[in-house]
């Protein structure tokens, strides 16, 4: 029985070491082929290719130019102010320098005690959504432009007007057009070139006209993206297929195919971006900046305009990772922009262990907490319902093993009798059980049915946005889906374990652990190996568990608890029964 045991628990620890790792490094499957949605610019604005349908034919394109020869039309009397848009949902300030964002926020939803910024920046200066004449490698405008108000309270329009050099008398305009709704997070881009004469617009760099990237990171804050409480994924969603980029630091990743959308995933926010014609060329980065060692960036590049003027429209999502939210570009009814089929909830994280578990805690948790308003206590009646359901399997479990407390005095004559006979000795044991009735490995059960409840609720405290922020104690437990910390070490870190703060539910975690092992072990196996495991695999558990979710803690801390109070219980029912067949 001993070495039987002993094979369950390190099995149970090799499960459980398996959960996590595939919980936080396997990317989500991928689903089944759909249709692929080709987006278009908005109805209102003429294809790029179309000329003005008051205009003849242009005239054929000028020759490929190089980007310095491109300037801006000297003019003095350009504002430097700040705009400002906002809405219930986002406030966004434009720069316009470029025409740019220098802030893009969330208004709804914090990080420390401030909006989430979806434009962060290392360094002043820098700014998202800005534009460049050419490609990636081009220089940022960096011009100033004019603010044009518009009619549209959800509009924000600036423009400018630019030459090549040696045509100072035939310039083109350049319209920088963002145009919002008030319960979306979506937004448009619309770029708007319009040349002064009746020629192509005259850029042409290396085949491309000009090109868009997002700001250098998305937010919220992290320290260090270990996976857990943050990390930075590269979407693309193609064909009815998501695909995954991997992208190191540094790295630099141009999309050959065409895609649906690209999106920098994080671990609650996403920025994605919709382009709206098949021939814009994509591209990721993740080169550091000023300031910035971790970036995240989309770059989309337009080819060449063959016309006098064109409106190019671009969007972008960039908000929370809910079904809510995403899904509603699924069904032209239920957004302003009239999209469908765009499948941006692609992006969402799916889970491939243990996801329909994960599912229903989520569902038995979100309704707890609309009776009882702290999620921390809704974990704890959650843990009890839980408890409760396995109670009959858990029940049986203690009683074999009660059963198998007396036999010991058996199972030792036997070993005393067999000592040099190890193969008898294993022979006869299993005969005294069989004989009894007895599964000798009972006695693990509690532990394995606890495993798959413990992994999903992993997936549900480091996954599910709703569960982000939520808190149980003020002070110490503010946010159930990452670790809490009573002390931080400031610059200090802990040698090769990388910890540079001092957790308290840990601590607690392995008490409770010690103790519940303590209730549930026989007597047989209070020696040798069993009782080296008894305190080994609770340290075991505090290195692996140190750094995850508060959630998981509690929730596991409750259940050892609940399982030493479900023996207890047990071992005073035995008594008075026993005690009650004694008067017998």
């Amino acid at each position: 029985m001993e070495k039987r045991t002993l094979y369950a628990v390190i099995l149970s620890v090799i499960v459980i070491t398996i959960g996590f790792t595939v919980q936080t490094i396997l990317y989500p499957p991928e689903p089944a082929p759909l249709a692929p949605e080709v987006e278009r610019p908005a109805p209102e604005a003429p294809r790029p290719e179309d000329p003005a349908p008051d205009r003849p034919e242009p005239a054929p394109p000028a020759p490929v130019i190089a980007v310095g020869e491109i300037s801006a039309v000297p003019r003095d009397d350009i504002s430097r102010q700040t705009r400002v848009y906002q809405n219930d949902l986002i406030r966004v300030s434009f720069s316009p320098q470029g025409a740019a964002v220098s802030s893009f926020q969330l208004l709804q939803h914090l990080d420390r005690g401030e909006p989430v910024e979806m434009v962060k920046t290392g360094a002043p200066g820098q700014l998202g959504f800005t534009m460049r004449f050419g490609g990636i490698d081009s220089p940022v405008i960096d011009d100033l432009f004019v603010y044009r108000r518009s009619d549209n309270p959800h509009v924000v329009e600036f423009y400018r007007d630019f030459y090549i050099g040696g045509r100072e008398d035939t310039p083109f305009r350049v319209v920088r057009r963002y145009v919002f709704h008030p319960d979306e997070y979506m937004f448009e881009l619309q770029t708007v070139f319009e040349n002064s004469v009746n020629e192509f617009i005259p850029v042409d760099i290396d085949g491309l006209a000009y090109t868009i990237a997002t700001g250098p990171q998305i937010g919220p804050e992290f320290e260090s993206l270990d996976g857990r409480q943050e990390f930075r994924r590269y979407l693309t969603y193609a064909d009815g297929r998501r695909r995954n980029v991997s992208m190191s630091t540094g790295a630099r990743e141009e999309l050959i195919d065409r895609v649906n959308w690209a999106a920098i995933s994080g671990k609650y926010f996403t920025l994605i971006a919709v382009p709206g014609a098949a021939d814009y060329r994509l591209a990721f980065s993740a080169e550091p900046v000023q300031g910035l060692q971790e970036t995240s960036r989309i770059y989309v590049s337009r080819p060449v305009i063959r016309s006098s003027r064109s409106t190019d429209t671009l969007r972008y999502y960039a908000g929370p990772k809910t079904p809510e939210h995403l899904a509603r570009y699924n069904s032209a009814s239920d957004n302003a922009f009239r999209t469908q089929n765009l499948n941006l909830d692609e992006a969402l994280e799916t889970r491939f262990l243990l996801g329909w578990l994960e599912n229903i805690l989520k569902f038995a948790l979100n309704s707890i907490s609309r009776v009882v308003p702290n999620y921390g206590i809704a974990i704890i009646i959650l843990t009890l319902i839980v408890k409760a359901l396995l109670w009959p399997l858990t029940h049986k479990s203690h009683e074999s093993t009660a059963r198998m407390q007396t036999l010991s005095p058996k199972i030792q004559e036997l070993r005393e009798k067999y000592k040099d006979n190890p193969q008898k000795m294993n022979a006869e044991t299993a005969a005294l059980y069989k004989k009894e009735g007895i599964n000798p490995l009972g006695g693990c059960l509690p532990m394995l049915l606890q495993f798959p409840f413990f992994i999903a609720m992993f997936g549900l405290f480091n996954n599910h946005f709703e569960l982000r922020g939520a808190g149980f104690i003020p002070g110490w437990i503010d946010d159930l889906s990452a670790p809490e910390s009573i002390w931080n070490f400031g610059d200090f870190t802990l040698p090769f374990l990388g910890w540079n703060d001092l957790r308290l539910l840990p601590i607690i975690f392995v008490g409770t652990q010690l103790l519940s092992s303590k209730f549930m072990q026989s007597p047989q196996a209070q020696g040798g190996q069993m009782k080296m495991m008894t305190y080994m695999l609770p340290l075991v558990f505090f290195f692996v568990l140190y750094n995850m979710p508060s959630g998981l803690l509690v929730y596991w801390i409750v259940t050892n608890i609940l399982t030493v109070g479900q023996q207890v219980y047990n071992s005073k029912f035995k008594q008075q029964k026993t005690a009650v067949s004694a008067k017998k």
